[in-house]
């Protein structure tokens, strides 16, 4: 069975604020939750049988193109806060999708 206590380490280890008055409400379920996989336990899982290896399989799609080259380009940039057309230089490079800058070289 849970306690309190329980619950305010985890709490303290995953850095979560826990109020007063819900640790009372997590052990509750965290009980449940232990029951629920405690089920497994209840399982006669025979760990001496022989183990076999699945059959070796290619799950992997022939190559080619699935479709038309550039048929998504057009809606995917309409959707798109902001998006610019290629330069002049880079004419092949189509449309480029402008995204806030998530990492500086400071």
């Amino acid at each position: 069975m849970t306690s309190s206590e329980d619950v305010k380490k985890l709490a303290a280890l995953a850095r979560i604020r826990v109020d007063d008055a819900e640790p009372e409400k997590f052990t509750k379920e965290f009980d449940a939750i232990l029951a629920y996989v405690g089920q497994l336990d209840a399982l006669n899982i025979d760990t001496k049988a022989p183990k076999a290896a699945p059959p070796l399989r290619n799950v992997f799609r022939e190559d080619g193109e699935p479709h038309e080259k550039g048929i998504y380009t057009e809606k995917l940039a309409e959707q798109f806060p902001s998006s610019a057309k290629a330069t002049e230089g880079k004419p092949e490079d189509g449309v480029y999708l402008e995204v806030k800058q998530i990492i500086s070289h400071d």
